[in-house]
């Protein structure tokens, strides 16, 4: 849920205490139009910011909506000074999460592309998100068709590099499987296909193939095909334009930071007038 607090934080940070410019009288009608072809996202974020300045939002589109320039994707009425109070933060929410939202879609029809066999290939994000944004960033990936992976460290756990650096990776698998409850998975990281097995010997539910190539990941790939109900994912650097020949691997994840890091905002304007 979006906080009334959240929202406060926003708006905040946006009008400051000496607002002038948006001192408009009378009654109006916006407007949030798309400028440029994407996936519609974050318009629940722009729907609460409306709603606390007592502004109505007559018609949103629903998450996932595939926009073309000139699409209306919200439309709201109230005073004119809320409504132009409730713009900016309106926009950068929207665009922000429809740029996500646009850059996972992307990926995950690129992953389609790519795969060549029925199943298809589970498009994620990490936890590379911005602080105070996670959540309307994670739903911005949903919106697109990709998956959230961890929403934080408690949804699972991950055996990373440095964990293993510290303790060895059968000893962290162990240490962390005895500290777990029994509903959490256990990913372990592998920077080379050979670990691959070894890292499912020790307990793990899910591989991750780190910082390989596609050749190397459909090697780590092969060398668990005998391994039912284990997971594989492939991580690191991955761009779109890698993203067919990862899902050609026949991995079952592609784990993208750049979905949420790197995305840019899909361009929208709020337009305003009776």
């Amino acid at each position: 849920m979006i906080t009334d607090s959240q929202v406060e934080r926003w708006l905040c940070e946006d009008v400051g205490h000496h607002d002038v410019t948006n001192r408009v009288p009378g009654e109006t009608i916006g407007r949030l139009v798309a400028k440029e072809r994407g996936i519609a996202a974050g318009l629940e974020a722009a729907t609460a910011v409306f709603d606390y300045l007592d502004v109505a939002v007559l018609e949103a589109l629903e998450p996932g909506a595939r926009v073309e320039p000139g699409d209306a994707v919200l439309q709201v009425e109230g005073p004119a000074r809320e409504v132009l109070r409730g713009e900016r933060v309106a926009v950068n929410l929207a665009g922000h999460a429809s740029g996500i939202a646009t850059r996972t879609r992307e990926a995950v029809d690129a992953a389609r592309e790519g795969r060549r066999v029925d199943e298809d290939v589970r498009i994620a994000a990490t936890r590379k998100t911005t602080p105070g944004l996670r959540a309307l960033e994670k739903r911005a990936v949903v919106a697109g068709g990709g998956d959230t992976h961890r929403l934080d460290c408690s949804h699972m756990v991950m055996v990373k590099d440095n964990h293993v650096a510290e303790l060895g990776l059968e000893d962290a698998v162990s240490r962390f499987r005895e500290r777990a409850s029994f509903t959490t998975k256990i990913e372990v990281e592998v920077e080379t296909p050979g670990d691959a097995p070894r890292a499912v010997e020790a307990g793990a539910d899910v591989v991750l193939l780190d910082n390989m190539s596609p050749a190397r990941t459909r090697e780590g790939v092969d060398l668990l095909a005998d391994r039912e109900g284990v997971l594989t994912e492939a991580s690191g650097g991955i761009g779109l334009e890698d993203v067919a020949d990862y899902a050609a691997t026949g991995v079952d994840v592609i784990s993208m930071g750049s979905l949420t890091h790197s995305a840019p905002a899909l361009d929208l304007s709020l337009r305003t007038g009776s």
